[in-house]
């Protein structure tokens, strides 16, 4: 079982009963959601439970899309996604949860990377090209389009790895890359955690993929990005993810089911403190704090 998969499944922390505790129905934390974000919230729910003993978390996986449907459900206290709810989405939460609206905190923002095999002689590509190559009816299916001789693979072909359709970088790629209208191409190879993307890509020569910037392994390559075909390719770092000079950037966020009270609200309130902030800085993404101070 991989990683991801098993960070998808895995209870991080139980009950804990403490005594003289005034806390009643809120010290137990239900988190579910982002698959790319599934090692972050799992670094904050350990060193906030540290912090905090008389609180504790449960976090899960699954992708943005479960995240958001458990919260719409009244099922979990946060979502974690990596994109933004849709309005439908909080229409269902409202309905669901007596008027109650969701309300969405800004937590980081990451930078998704473009990963190739680490011998794919291959250093930038450029939206038109990853549309192409992802994208409906696209017109590129193999590495010498690209104009690159990828003698690793036999027939030359790309191997597109894809995240499952419930995931937020699914929507986000889609959305930054494809465009709104157009669809994906049919016959990539799904996989359901950020990490099994860049795993899987690692172990095929011919493979492409797009993941969080922070799941990087020594097995694979991070390909720099251009807007356009010709012009000079931006490396995912957290400098380029902050001041939007790499073009696959994006916030990652956090929702409750209205304005957060008791053990959620601290909970809030220390991942957005400089704590949990560096948290998010050594999980490979950019801190609020970073983005607050460039303003």
């Amino acid at each position: 079982m991989s990683l991801a998969s098993k960070l998808a499944i895995r209870v991080l922390l139980t009950s804990v009963s403490v005594v003289g505790c005034s806390r009643q129905n809120d010290d137990t934390i239900k988190l579910t959601g982002s698959d790319t974000m599934v090692n972050l919230t799992q670094a904050w729910a350990e060193a906030f439970h540290a912090d905090h003993p008389d609180i504790s978390l449960q976090v899960k996986g699954g992708g943005s899309g479960i995240g958001i449907a458990a919260l719409c459900a009244g099922k979990i206290q946060i979502a974690s996604a990596s994109r933004a709810m849709k309005p439908k989405e909080i229409e269902v939460a409202k309905k669901n949860n007596a008027g109650k609206v969701p309300k969405e905190f800004v937590v980081g923002r990451d930078a998704l990377a473009i990963y190739v095999h680490k011998q794919t002689p291959i250093e930038t590509i450029s939206l038109g090209e990853l549309a192409e190559i992802y994208g409906e009816n696209g017109t590129i299916t193999t590495w010498k389009q690209l104009g690159v001789d990828n003698t690793a693979c036999s027939d030359g072909e790309i191997i597109r790895i894809s995240r499952q359709n419930s995931s937020g970088t699914y929507a986000y790629f889609r959305e930054v890359v494809l465009g709104e209208t157009r669809e994906y191409k049919q016959g990539a190879m799904s996989q359901s955690g950020s990490s099994d993307i860049v795993a899987l890509v690692s172990n095929t020569p011919c493979a492409i993929g797009y993941s969080g910037m922070g799941y990087k392994n020594e097995g694979v390559k991070v390909v720099k990005v251009s807007k356009k075909k010709g012009e000079a390719g931006v490396e995912p770092t957290l400098e380029t993810a902050l001041n939007g000079t790499y073009p696959i950037s994006r916030p990652l966020y956090i929702y409750t089911l209205g304005e957060p009270v008791g053990a959620i609200q601290e909970f809030i309130q220390w991942v957005l403190s400089p704590e949990g902030q560096k948290i998010v800085e050594q999980a490979g993404y950019v801190s609020v704090t970073d983005q607050r101070a460039s303003k």
